[in-house]
């Protein structure tokens, strides 16, 4: 009687183990925090908003020392002093406050940043979200103070002779001089507050793709 016993051939083996051999490891999950890139982002983030406290600041110093006093000729022989100070026009104390508003709240999240950028796993998600919608929110605000105060600027060079307003930059320079530094600044910053919405935004998608 034949035996059932069968001695298997050593191909056959070698066959069979191949495929445990060559089966490589997976490969190891993505860390949305340690990455050299995000690093490198948020890094960006705190200069950015650094540049938005400095021309905010600056900003403000220029508007509230634009104060000037002139000699006005009412008749001959006869004049009066007049002062053009920023406080004498709402839109520009609205200007000046929205601008305190933005230099606050860069240093604000400047050390929120900062402090986040030293911990091991970065800025998390849930930071950038808020600081998508903060930026955003104080980039309407800055642009809308920027837009008033310009409107404003405008007609004190330009004057509008359908409302009768008179222009008055000819007669007081330095203080129209330092309106429109300020409101570059205000543009400035209002340029910087997109560029971190951009930013924010950016990072945030990557983050979340690599989930």
């Amino acid at each position: 009687m034949a035996s059932n016993d069968t001695a298997t051939p050593p191909h056959a083996a070698a066959s069979m183990e191949a495929p445990l051999k060559t089966t490589s490891a997976p490969p190891p999950k993505y860390s949305t925090g340690g990455g050299g890139g995000f690093k490198k982002h948020a890094l960006l983030d705190v200069l950015l908003r650094v540049l938005l406290f400095a021309t905010a600041l600056v900003g403000i110093i220029v508007m509230v020392t634009s104060k000037q006093t002139k000699q006005i000729p009412v008749a001959p022989g006869i004049t009066v002093t007049r002062d053009a100070k920023f406080n004498h026009s709402p839109a520009y104390i609205y200007f000046v406050a929205a601008l305190s508003v933005a230099g606050l709240y860069s240093i604000i999240t400047g050390l929120v940043s900062v402090l986040a950028l030293m911990k091991p796993g970065g800025i998390s998600t849930k930071l950038q979200f808020h600081f998508v919608m903060l930026d955003a929110l104080l980039l309407g605000i800055v642009a809308a103070a920027t837009g008033a105060a310009g409107g404003v600027a405008y007609i004190g060079l330009k004057g509008n002779s359908h409302s009768r307003w008179n222009k008055i930059c000819h007669t007081y320079g330095s203080f129209c001089f330092h309106f429109a530094a300020s409101i570059l600044l205000s543009l400035i910053s209002s340029i910087t507050l997109l560029l971190l919405v951009w930013l924010s935004v950016y990072v945030l998608s990557k983050k979340i793709a690599r989930q």
